[in-house]
């Protein structure tokens, strides 16, 4: 049965994501770091459905952790499937951005992505795909979050690099760049800041994590197999590059 490891598995976009893939079929190792009750929740829901899963504490920001994580039992079994989902978002307004605060943030969106991939690398199957969740700041910069934009605009170049560095391996390598989903990031808007940012949006409301693990699906699935080092933007129309 293949085997899909998703980082930051248990909240947000990280759960719909592993609820998904546990629906398509795959056995499912989901990380975690600081929220183990949402992870065990997600991992009780999915073995009431039979999924085989498991839970693993991994501080994608410590690359001793992430390294660690390589010598899991499962890995051995080869992976068919690798989504880098894991992030952390600090309201940071580029002008007052500390350099501590911005190498904590690029040390988890962008250089625990690439230590994560570097570690598992060895156990990915020849048609593996690695889909890395950037975001749509990642492209259009943020007057809020200058170091998580930097750091998601990071993980679009070396997630498409990679791509084009896999390319002829078979393994294909994709980014999606959600906009605004209903998510811990958005879940304090006030009722007017809510409807003010769904007035932005052309469809009228924000996302909701299970339309992002669609994605997910698709670009898993043999109908994507000709898609490789895109950035597929999932935000309503929010912003159109």
């Amino acid at each position: 049965m293949s085997i899909a490891i998703i980082t930051g598995g248990g909240r947000g976009i990280g759960a719909a994501i592993s609820r998904r893939l546990g629906a398509d079929g795959y056995r499912i190792l989901m990380t975690y770091n600081n929220d183990s009750q949402s992870a065990e929740s997600v991992i009780s829901d999915l073995r009431k459905d039979g999924v085989d899963c498991v839970a693993v504490k991994v501080d994608c920001g410590n690359t001793d952790e992430v390294f660690i994580l390589a010598d899991h039992p499962w890995m051995q079994e080869g992976i068919d499937t690798l989504i880098l989902n894991h992030g952390m978002y600090e309201r940071n307004s580029a002008k007052d951005l500390s350099l501590q605060e911005l190498e904590r943030t690029m040390a988890v969106n962008f250089r625990g992505s690439v230590a994560v991939y570097t570690a598992l690398s060895r156990h990915l199957n020849d048609d593996a795909r690695i889909i890395a969740i950037g975001s749509q700041l990642g492209i259009k910069g943020s007057p809020h979050g200058a170091d998580y934009a930097a750091s998601k605009g990071a993980l679009h170049a070396w997630a498409r690099s990679l791509a084009i560095n896999l390319a002829d391996s078979g393994q294909r390598v994709n980014v999606i760049a959600p906009g605004a989903i209903d998510t811990d990031i958005i879940g304090n808007d006030t009722a007017s800041k809510r409807k003010e940012r769904e007035n932005q949006i052309p469809i009228g409301r924000v996302g909701k994590p299970e339309e992002i693990a669609s994605v997910v699906s698709f670009l898993c699935s043999d109908d994507s197999s000709y898609i490789t080092g895109a950035v597929l933007h999932v935000n309503g129309g929010l912003f159109l590059p």
